[in-house]
């Protein structure tokens, strides 16, 4: 299979949407996460709201999905 120049880049682009979303994601993760068990050993009260705090991130790796399959479809 031979690709031309433009659909190399395109791949390229999506596969760097989506790494950049993933890495994104273990980085806000790591603080929030750290930061989350220390509240939660303190206050187990507060589970809750950590837990909201610690799946928004989760948002970049899936927003870093969408894009790159739509740079792969050739939607954008």
């Amino acid at each position: 299979m031979v690709l031309d120049l433009p659909t190399a880049i395109l791949t390229l682009a999506a596969s760097i949407a989506i790494a950049g979303g993933l890495v994104g994601t273990g980085l806000a993760q790591s603080g929030i996460g750290a930061a989350g068990m220390g509240i939660i050993a303190e206050r187990p009260e507060k589970f809750g709201q950590v837990l909201v705090f610690f799946v928004i991130p989760e948002t970049l790796w899936i927003i870093g999905l969408v894009l790159g399959f739509l740079l792969l479809l050739q939607i954008l």
